[in-house]
């Protein structure tokens, strides 16, 4: 019910942003029926993902699902294809930049010295570089 819910609030706050841009007016019923037709097609698309899945996870003897797979699936459409490309690529670059981090972090306690003491020593190493 919250994730049919979820749809529907979804789904209003998208035909309030296209009245307002296209100067148009949505009814009540008009919003329920298009959510209750996105929450049914979107029921049916999970259900042939859960299957298609299954299938591959059944011939490739594997158990987790890669952003591949989620690609692989994706091919048809192309924005789709393009949008989750992008987010996985800032992921990607948001997990790099953490795992930097840490790892400065744990040099820097291994030399016995704060992160900020140490970043400082980094910056004051690259500008005499740049001198």
């Amino acid at each position: 019910q919250r994730l049919k819910a979820a749809v529907h609030y979804t789904v209003g706050c998208l035909c309030q942003d296209v009245a307002e841009d296209k100067d148009v007016q949505f009814s009540k019923q008009t919003i329920a029926a298009i959510s209750e037709i996105t929450f049914r097609q979107c029921g049916t698309e999970v259900c042939i993902l859960s299957e298609y899945f299954l299938i591959l996870f059944r011939h490739a003897k594997r158990s987790t699902v890669t952003t591949e797979d989620v690609k692989l699936l994706a091919r048809r459409s192309n924005s789709l294809l393009k949008y989750i490309t992008q987010k996985s690529e800032e992921i990607t670059s948001s997990n790099m930049e953490q795992k930097e981090k840490k790892k400065k972090k744990s040099s820097a306690a291994r030399e016995g010295r704060t992160y900020g003491e140490q970043e400082a020593a980094v910056t004051e190493s690259e500008d005499s570089n740049k001198a």
